[in-house]
């Protein structure tokens, strides 16, 4: 008979900050953490302990106890406190693609600093786990993954839950987990959670009945011999006996080989043993085969301003300061920040744990969580005007044809992978005048504001010294200032003006040029725009918008014919749930803006955007009934709760704009509105009438198809879920896509009509989970102001390219006034030319490694596709990368130019090694 193996692993899982601040979490872990030291070195039974899979553990405590630096690097060296692989445990879901990946290099990067890492994919807690994290790990040459929800029913309070009417996803606690690639894990799940050898009895009575009930729980999902047991909880304090009750084991089960293990020996003992009916589970694990109120899938709508920030920080971060700091290195020859974007990266993460990012801790945390955006934020705009002023002082703007002289040159860029037409804003000095600190001169000020202007006479060129239309409006003197780098700062006056155009054919990570001439001797011919506004709508070359008294609108689609109907219908219902789950009240039914009269106003009517405002004052329950308090105290389940919605009444007053760009192939949506009611939770919906059994909604580094009807274990009424970007229905001839910023909840409704439904807002007024923790700041009371996109189209949303549209709706443009110069770069240049209809460029930055330029791109579909790559700067080789950016084979160019294969949903990377200047 094999002898059993109790693989019995240490540990404490680390929130940092939950049910109490941040600094209340880390006075705790120094605790944990001198007790851990003490331990190991009065102890030699204690060998090992496992850090949680996060490296910021030890930047965390080593603030406090520098002095514990050379024991603490003792240890990890010694390979008895286990670090890594990740910087800290994500939200796998809220956390975009690129974020996920600088996790993971981050904590490698952290960790190479001891010579020692933990490669094992460790999530003890994702709310669900993402498709494509295999994938993902293979490339960091990990090869297995832990985790503890995603196929087995976990509820609150750790509470595992056994299935209803059918079986588990897989028989075992082990098993295989792939990605849409094809790249394959062995994959544990914590069948018992992460806490099932906590607390192990030393006394012989208490250690007979608690051995007796444990080894039978994890014998019943175990593959192999090879038994886990996870000695450590959320937040637990080490167990100084540990070594007593080991040795009680031994005693009393002389059966049974108990070991002090880690998780490396129990990977390498299991997988010697595994039997041959293992079943292979594939893509997303989201805990969809149960009864649906434990997938924690609701936190995407908890406190949203949170997930807006979060969308703001990445995106600046990925498609702003990383690929501008490249151009500036490449065309200007300036360093690469390494240092400061790994700041700006680490400060935007340490938001990304389960518990910050989702917005299910209580109101302190998210106070600081909002600093911590702004202080990443402001580094990475740091980073952002230096490279863009790098840049800017190479552009020659002296020899661009038609270009008079005196004309003000401005460079607009868009770092994004694809070509972009769009509306863009940008400020101009005019004429500025600097002078010494002391009192405000008012005569600049008064000789700068009587310039005559000319707006009306001004015209707008671009790089081939063609007209184009624009917009130009008076912003008067400003105060400002510059920051030299070899003199002390200058303030100045200066007169500005503010230009709105549509920038055209902008190259995709590059930059086009143009030039404000005021008030120009010749006439210039301007195109005749091709956008059309009627008293109920408007329309261009690709779509059609008419707008309803109710504010709900229809958009047809002039490529296919195709018109989706009433769109843009609001939803309110109430909400006795939590920050983690959304709980209608019984009886309750959800109240719109169907039929409500609202008041529509063309606000903007340009040659280049048509804008409507659409108005509602609609009257919504002011909160829940007055049962709902008392119920909270008592911690009556979210489900028994019986309140309703309020009598009272507050007024939501919903401002709409509507616009369609002359170019633009969807329809920009923004909405705002001052909050005064609680328990709500509010929505707009897209009925799209096309029939389809599944969904494609943009996750990381794919667009997951997933069901719209749930498995038949669901119970709960609504099956909300994540989103990235985007959420699309097609029916094979036709589509819809909704794209938003920082929306990261939707759900397609059982309707009849598969309607679109993007959570808005979600008050609520409670953490959840194991105790009572009031969070009135969850309520989401005042302004908020949301942006989302309509899109119809062919086919998918792959197939037509509209997932490119997509992902530049997340991007901001960006801009710089440029000098009449002469310079090494053209008025309009590109980095990189690509070509590759269903792949999406991810990243461009700089290695650390190794200073080369470091591409990515991803496969959306689920077939091969061929990328042509060519540099728009000299390289001397380049080479397939991975995630942690290393060199591996090298690829042959030719002129510049790399062809490859991207094979079906694969992540791709390429380190192309610079030549020297």
């Amino acid at each position: 008979m094999t002898r059993k193996t109790a693989h019995v692993i240490s540990h404490s899982h680390w929130d940092r900050e939950w049910y109490m601040p941040y600094e209340r979490h880390h006075y705790l872990l120094t605790e944990l953490m001198n007790g851990l030291l003490d331990t190991m070195e009065e102890d030699p039974r204690y060998r090992y302990f496992h850090l949680d899979g996060q490296t910021i553990i030890i930047e965390d405590y080593l603030q406090i106890h520098p002095e514990k630096r050379e024991q603490l690097e003792k240890y990890i060296t010694e390979g008895r406190i286990i670090i890594g692989p990740w910087y800290i445990l994500q939200d796998e879901f809220l956390t975009s693609s690129e974020a996920n990946v600088r996790n993971l290099l981050i904590g490698h990067q952290d960790a190479a600093k001891y010579g020692v890492i933990s490669k094992l994919g460790y999530f003890p807690d994702s709310f669900g786990n993402m498709g494509q994290a295999p994938q993902l790990l293979k490339q960091a040459d990990i090869t297995a993954a832990v985790f503890g929800r995603g196929v087995k029913p976990t509820g609150f309070d750790n509470v595992v839950i056994d299935p209803i009417g059918t079986s588990y996803e897989s028989p075992y606690s082990e098993m295989y987990w792939e990605s849409p690639d094809g790249s394959k894990v062995i994959g544990v799940l914590f069948a018992n959670w992460y806490s099932n050898g906590n607390e192990i009895p030393s006394d012989p009575a208490e250690a007979r009945t608690f051995w007796d009930k444990k080894l039978g729980d994890v014998e019943k999902y175990a593959s192999t011999p090879n038994l886990l047991f996870m000695n450590g909880c959320d937040h637990q304090p080490i167990q100084r006996d540990l070594g007593d009750a080991m040795d009680l084991a031994k005693e009393l089960y002389p059966d049974v080989d108990f070991v002090h293990s880690t998780f490396d020996d129990y990977l390498d003992s299991l997988q010697r043993q595994l039997p041959d009916d293992l079943v292979t589970i594939q893509g997303e694990l989201r805990s969809q085969h149960t009864d649906g109120w434990g997938t924690l899938v609701n936190t995407a709508s908890a406190r949203i301003y949170l997930k807006q920030l979060n969308q703001l920080g990445q995106t600046l971060l990925e498609k702003g300061a990383e690929p501008l700091a490249t151009l500036a290195h490449l065309a200007g020859g300036k360093e690469y920040p390494h240092q400061l974007l790994t700041y700006a990266w680490k400060t935007l993460m340490q938001n990304h744990p389960h518990d910050s990012i989702c917005g299910c801790s209580v109101d302190e945390v998210h106070r600081e969580m909002v600093a911590r955006f702004d202080k990443s934020r402001h580094m990475t705009e740091a980073i952002i005007d230096e490279s863009l002023q790098a840049v800017a002082a190479q552009i020659n703007t002296a020899d661009v044809k038609g270009w008079p002289k005196g004309s003000k040159p401005i460079t607009i860029y868009n770092m994004t992978g694809w070509e972009r037409t769009g509306t863009v804003q940008a400020e101009l000095i005019v004429e500025k005048s600097y002078f010494k600190e002391g009192p405000n001169p008012p005569a600049i000020a008064e000789r700068l504001d009587q310039i005559e202007l000319n707006l009306q006479s001004g015209v707008l060129l671009d790089d081939q010294g063609n007209s184009i239309h624009v917009k130009a409006e008076d912003l008067g003197v400003q105060f400002g200032y510059e920051l030299p780098k070899d003199q002390f700062r200058q303030p100045y006056m200066a007169r500005k003006i503010l230009l709105t155009f549509e920038a055209q054919k902008v190259p995709a990570m590059g930059f086009k040029t143009f030039a404000w001439v005021n008030g120009p001797a010749r006439k210039l011919e301007l195109p005749k725009s091709q956008l059309v506004v009627t008293e109920s709508g408007m329309s261009n070359p690709f779509l059609a918008v008419t707008i309803h008294q109710d504010g709900s609108y229809d958009i047809t689609d002039k490529t296919t014919g195709r018109t989706y109907a009433a769109l843009g219908v609001y939803e309110n219902c109430g909400d006795l749930g939590n920050e983690y789950v959304f709980r209608q009240p019984d009886g309750d039914t959800a109240i719109t803006t169907k039929g409500q009269p609202a008041k529509i106003t063309l606000i903007e009517s340009e040659a280049y955007r048509a804008t409507y405002e659409i108005v509602h004052q609609w009257n919504i329950p002011a909160s829940a009934s007055s049962i709902f308090e008392e119920e909270k105290r008592k911690m009556i389940p979210f489900r028994k709760r019986t309140a309703s919605r309020s009598e009272e009444t507050v007024t939501l007053k919903l401002v709409t704009q509507l616009s369609l760009e002359q170019s633009g192939r969807g329809v920009l949506v923004s909405t705002s509105f001052n909050n005064h009611a609680a328990d709500h939770r509010l929505r707009v919906l897209f009925p799209t009438g096309l029939h389809s059994d599944t969904c494609l909604a943009d996750s990381i580094f794919e667009a997951a198809e997933r069901d719209i009807t749930p498995a038949e274990e669901w119970l709960n009424p609504s099956n909300a879920q994540h989103q990235q970007a985007f959420v699309s229905i097609s029916d094979g001839a036709a589509g819809l896509t909704v794209a938003n910023q920082g929306l990261n909840e939707y759900e397609v409704l059982r309707d009849g009509n598969n309607t679109i439904a993007i959570t808005l807002l979600r008050s609520v007024s409670e953490l959840g989970d194991w105790g009572v923790f009031a969070t009135p700041e969850a309520q989401c009371l005042g302004e908020h102001i949301v942006k989302y996109a309509i899109y119809p189209h062919q086919g998918t949303v792959i197939e037509s390219g509209v997932f490119a549209e997509a992902y530049q709706f997340q991007t901001p443009w960006f801009h710089t006034q440029t000098a009449h110069q002469q310079g090494a770069l053209p008025a309009n240049y590109q980095m990189l030319n690509w070509n590759g209809s269903t792949l999406a460029l991810s990243a461009l930055k700089m290695s650390l490694a190794n200073d080369d330029a470091v591409v990515r791109f991803f496969n959306l579909a689920k077939h091969d596709e061929e990328l042509s790559l060519t540099a728009q700067f000299p390289i001397a080789s380049a080479y397939h990368s991975d995630i942690l950016e290393r060199r591996h084979d090298e690829i042959p160019l030719e002129a510049q130019t790399i062809k490859q294969t991207v094979g079906k949903c694969q992540i791709v990377t390429y380190a192309l090694q610079i030549k020297p200047s």
